[in-house]
Parts: C-alpha cells; sequence; structure tokens
C-alpha cells in the first residue's frame, strides 16, 4: 500500500547521470540523504539485465525501507516483488496493469493535462506523476515544460497524491511545493551531482516535514 510520505523526494535512476559512479552506490548514497522513494528506470538495457538491476537496487532498497518503483515493466515489478510501479501514457493501459498486478503494487501514471489526470485516478491510480514542470534534458521524452500554473490546477482537479517532475531543483522547489503537491521527482538534481547525499540532503530540508 502507498505512503503518501514516502513520495516527498522520489528518485527516478538513470545510470548515464551518475557521472561514472556505480548504481547502486549511487542510490545508497540518496537515500542516506533523505531519497524517500526509488524508480528504477533504464530504458535501454534487455529484460534480463533490469531484472539483474532490480534485484540489486532492492537490495538496497529493502535495507534501507525505502519502496521500490519499476519503471514500465510491470513483469519485472512483479518478478522481483517491488512495492510499485510506474506507467506512462504509451505504456501497458493502467485496467490492464491493476488486472494483473491485483492488489501486490502501488501504480503510478504520468500525466501532462487535467484530462488525462482524471482517467488516470478513475481508473485507479494510486499516484500522478505530473511534468516536465520546467525544461528539462534528463527525460528525452518529457515533452515541453506544463509550468506551476497547471501543475497546480492537477492537483486541484484530483484527490489523489500528486509529484512534480522536471527541472525541478534546490531554486524552485519550494516554489513547486505551494501548488499543494505531495512530493517532487528528480533525476539530476540529485544523480548529478558531485556529492550525491548532500543534493540530497539539501533537497530534503527544502521540502521540510511530509504530510500526513
Amino acid at each position: 500500500m502507498l505512503n503518501r510520505k514516502d513520495l516527498l523526494l522520489y528518485l527516478c535512476t538513470d545510470r548515464a547521470l551518475t557521472l561514472g559512479r556505480p548504481l547502486m552506490e549511487a542510490v545508497e548514497a540518496a537515500i542516506e540523504g533523505g531519497v524517500t522513494m526509488i524508480q528504477l528506470r533504464e530504458k535501454d538495457v534487455s529484460s534480463r539485465t533490469f531484472y539483474d538491476m532490480a534485484l540489486e537496487v532492492q537490495a538496497v532498497t529493502k535495507r534501507h525501507h525505502i519502496p521500490l518503483v519499476i519503471n514500465d515493466r510491470l513483469d519485472i515489478a512483479l518478478a522481483v516483488g517491488a512495492e510499485g510501479l510506474h506507467i506512462g501514457q504509451s505504456d501497458l493501459p493502467l485496467r490492464a496493469a491493476r488486472k494483473l498486478a491485483g492488489d501486490r503494487l502501488f501504480i503510478g501514471v504520468s500525466a501532462r493535462t487535467t484530462a488525462e489526470a482524471l482517467v488516470a485516478q478513475e481508473e485507479g491510480a494510486d499516484y500522478l506523476g505530473v511534468g516536465a514542470v520546467f525544461p528539462t534534458g534528463s527525460k528525452a521524452d518529457a515533452g515541453d515544460a506544463i509550468g506551476l500554473e497547471q501543475l497546480g490546477n492537477i492537483r486541484s482537479a484530483v484527490h489523489i497524491p500528486v509529484i512534480g517532475i522536471g527541472g525541478i531543483g534546490p531554486r524552485n522547489v519550494e516554489a513547486v511545493m505551494k501548488t499543494g503537491i505531495a512530493g517532487i521527482a528528480v533525476i539530476s538534481a540529485i544523480l548529478s551531482q558531485r556529492d550525491i547525499r548532500a543534493a540530497a540532503e539539501q533537497l530534503r530540508r527544502s521540502l521540510g516535514s511530509p504530510e500526513s
């Protein structure tokens, strides 16, 4: 079951952005700095490699009692016993994923518009990843930035938790959180910093205490 507090500081992985550091080392440093959830998001690997990576990351998340979310791959999420799955608008439909997963996974859905958000909520999404809020180079498929106003509009339109993603960092995190969302998802704001743990700590301080 999803705990809203776990959405506060959500890290999506990308081993290409760790400045050459091993992914497991980067993930552990981020968790030690205050990251509350990890999404394994590695787009260019084989199914077997992704499965093996998921098991390795899961060993770290379980040690720190942090939920593990698998991006796109329902089969991998179920195979390793992850806590969650995150799907985009072009991935396996939410209704189909829920039918297969049952209550074994919480499921998040990406949304850019209020219409997409409302459909995801109606179909049973547990949370929404909304963005890109600001321009970002970390996700090639992020699309144009939607801005804070649209983020706030989506947050007001739904009753499930919303996290913002895309171009979020220390200089704008407070403005993002003023929209009333549950948390932020980041990639390079943590993984591409010289000191990963310190970067996570800085963001966590800016976020304050999670809401119940």
